[in-house]
C-alpha cells in the first residue's frame, strides 16, 4: 500500500501478487494488485484477481473497483450492470454512485447520469464530491448555469480546489469569458504544472485572447512526451478563432514539437 501511494505502482503490483502466491484469499492483496495494474492501464489484467474476491467477500468497494476495471477495458455495460446492484445496498456506499454516474456519462447518457447524482445527494447532500460531479456533467446537458452556480458556491467552501476551479474554469471558457477562465486555469497548473488536459484547456483561452504565441507554447508543453495528447491539442488549435488548421496529425505534431 505504501509503494502504491508513492506512485511505485510496479513494485506495488510485485509485492500484491507475492502476498496473493501465500494466501490467494487476501482480498486487500487482490485489491492492490488491481490498483497497480489498473494505475498502469492494464484494466484487463486487474479483473481476475477483483473477481475472485468479489465471489469471497461482499464489498461494495472490491465492486466498485471492479466496476472501474471493467469500464477501463471497454466493458462498460457489465460495469454499470454491477454497480447498479452495488447502489441498491444499503447503507450507500457513495463511491459507486460516483462510479456509476462517471461511466453512465462516459457512456453519454448524461440523464440517467444526473439522476444517479440526484439520488445520491439525497442521501447525503453535503458531499462535496457529488455536487463537484454534478456540476462537471450539467454542461453536457446545456445547463452551465445551474453548474456554475453550484462551483460558485463550492468555491467558497473549499476555496483553491483545483478540480472545482478546473469545472468553474471550463464552464467559463464554453460560455466565452476566456480572461476569467485562463486565470482560473493558472490556479490549477499552479498546483498541478503537469497536468496536460489543464493546460490544452488554458492553451485554448489563450488562443481565443489572441495570445498566440502562449497558447502554442503551452500546447507543446501539453504534447511533450505524450503522443496521447495529439488529438486534443490538434483540437485546440483548430478550433480556436486565432488557432490553425492541418490537414494531418503528423504535421500538427511536426508544429508542436
Amino acid at each position: 500500500m505504501v509503494a502504491l501511494q508513492m506512485g511505485q505502482v510496479v513494485e506495488a503490483e510485485r509485492l500484491a501478487a507475492e502476498v496473493l502466491k501465500a494466501n490467494r484469499t487476501d482480498v486487500g492483496a487482490a485489491s492492490i494488485l488491481a490498483r497497480a495494474l489498473m494505475a498502469q492501464r492494464r484494466n484487463e489484467e486487474a479483473i481476475a484477481p477483483l473477481e475472485r474476491a468479489t465471489r469471497r467477500v461482499e464489498d461494495p468497494g472490491l465492486e466498485t473497483l471492479l466496476s472501474a476495471a471493467l469500464g477501463g477495458a471497454g466493458r462498460r455495460s457489465e460495469a454499470i450492470d454491477l454497480l447498479r446492484r452495488t447502489t441498491a445496498r444499503r447503507p450507500p456506499f457513495l463511491p459507486a454512485f460516483q462510479e456509476l454516474a462517471g461511466q453512465l456519462a462516459a457512456a453519454g447518457r448524461f440523464d440517467e447520469a444526473v439522476a444517479v447524482i440526484d439520488s445520491a445527494l439525497a442521501l447525503a447532500p453535503a458531499s462535496l464530491e457529488l455536487q463537484l460531479l454534478l456540476a462537471q456533467i450539467l454542461p453536457h446537458r446545456n445547463e452551465r448555469g445551474r453548474a456554475r452556480e453550484i462551483l460558485e458556491k463550492l468555491r467558497t467552501v473549499a476555496p483553491g480546489h483545483p478540480d472545482i476551479l478546473a469545472a468553474l474554469a471550463r464552464v467559463l471558457l464554453l460560455d466565452g469569458e476566456y480572461a476569467a477562465a485562463a486565470d482560473l486555469y493558472r490556479q490549477v497548473l499552479a498546483q498541478r504544472p503537469d497536468d496536460p488536459l489543464t493546460r490544452t484547456s488554458f492553451s485554448a483561452c489563450l488562443l481565443e485572447m489572441g495570445d498566440r504565441a502562449a497558447g502554442e507554447a503551452n500546447l507543446r508543453l501539453a504534447l511533450r512526451g505524450r503522443p496521447q495528447m495529439i488529438g486534443r491539442t490538434a483540437s485546440a488549435l483548430a478550433m480556436a478563432s486565432h488557432g490553425r488548421f492541418f490537414f494531418r496529425p503528423s504535421a500538427v505534431a511536426k508544429f508542436l514539437s
